[in-house]
C-alpha cells in the first residue's frame, strides 16, 4: 500500500516474513496489534529485521493505552526467565505508539486506518486499512452474540473489498465455546453479506481443525457464499 508495509499481529508467521524482508531489503513497516495474547505476539522475538540497525518499525496497539502500553507487553515476554535476551538487543529503531480502539489515523503514503473495539477477553482491536479506493479489514479476535450482529464490526466492514474474520469455530461448535472470545465462519458470512463486503477470508482456524475438517469448512463456506475463501499459510491475495 502506497509503498508502505503493514504487518498485522506477530504470531509465528512473522518469523518467515522477517526472512522475506531481509531478502528484499525492506527497511520499514508498521506492525499493528489486534491484542497481545500469546498466539499474536510470540513470533515477535524471532523477527530478524528487528535486530538490524538499518531498519525501523512503528509498533501500534489500541487496547493498552493507560495499561502499561505495547512496549511493556512486548518487552515483558522477552524478559528472564521466559526469554534469553531482552528487547533492548533489537538494534532496529522501534517506535511504540498506543491509541484507543475506535480512533482513526493515517500511516502516511495515503493509507488511512479506522479501528473499532472487539468483544474479546482483555479487549482487542479491529482494523480497516484504506488506500486508493480499496479497503481491507482485519477483524480478530472477537466473539459474536447469537442473533445479534455486532454493529461496530458492521460499520467497520461496510463495503470492504476483503474482510479477514475470526472464524475459529463453526456455528455448531460455538455454543460450547461461548466466553472464549471467538466467532464462526458462518457469522463472518452473515456480517459480510449484511455489510455488502466483497470477500471474506476465513481466518484464525481452531488448532483442532485438521485438514479434512478445513476442507469441509471450505466446501461449506463456498456453498454458503461464493465470495468466502479459506486463509492458507504463505498465501498471497490481491485486492482486485
Amino acid at each position: 500500500m502506497g509503498g508502505r508495509r503493514v504487518i498485522l499481529d506477530a504470531g509465528t508467521g512473522i518469523r518467515n516474513l522477517g526472512h522475506w524482508f531481509l531478502k528484499r531489503t525492506l527497511n520499514h513497516a508498521h506492525i499493528l496489534f489486534s491484542h497481545t495474547h500469546w498466539d499474536h505476539i510470540n513470533g515477535f522475538p524471532f523477527f530478524a529485521p528487528a535486530f538490524d540497525s538499518n531498519r525501523s518499525f512503528t509498533i501500534m496497539a489500541g487496547h493498552l493505552a493507560g495499561k502499561g502500553g505495547i512496549h511493556n507487553v512486548l518487552s515483558g515476554q522477552m524478559a528472564h526467565p521466559t526469554f534469553p535476551v531482552p528487547i533492548e538487543i533489537m538494534n532496529a529503531r522501534l517506535e511504540f505508539e498506543d491509541f484507543n480502539a475506535g480512533d482513526t489515523f493515517s500511516l502516511g503514503g495515503g493509507i488511512k486506518v479506522r479501528t473499532c473495539v472487539l468483544n474479546h477477553p482483555d479487549s482487542a482491536t479491529a482494523y480497516r486499512l484504506e488506500y486508493q479506493g480499496r479497503s481491507l479489514c482485519y477483524v480478530t479476535d472477537t466473539e459474536h452474540v447469537i442473533g445479534k450482529p455486532d454493529e461496530n464490526v458492521l460499520a467497520l466492514i461496510e463495503g470492504a473489498d476483503l474482510v479477514i474474520y475470526d472464524s475459529t469455530y463453526t456455528d455448531k461448535e460455538f455454543p460450547s465455546k461461548i466466553g472464549w472470545g471467538h466467532s464462526t465462519w458462518e457469522e463472518g458470512v452473515r456480517l459480510c453479506r449484511q455489510a455488502n463486503a466483497k470477500r471474506l477470508m476465513i481466518f484464525h482456524h481452531d488448532p483442532d481443525h485438521e485438514d479434512l475438517i478445513m476442507e469441509r469448512i471450505e466446501s461449506d463456506a463456498r456453498y454458503a457464499w461464493d465470495n468466502a475463501i479459506v486463509a492458507r499459510e504463505n498465501s498471497r491475495y490481491a485486492l482486485l
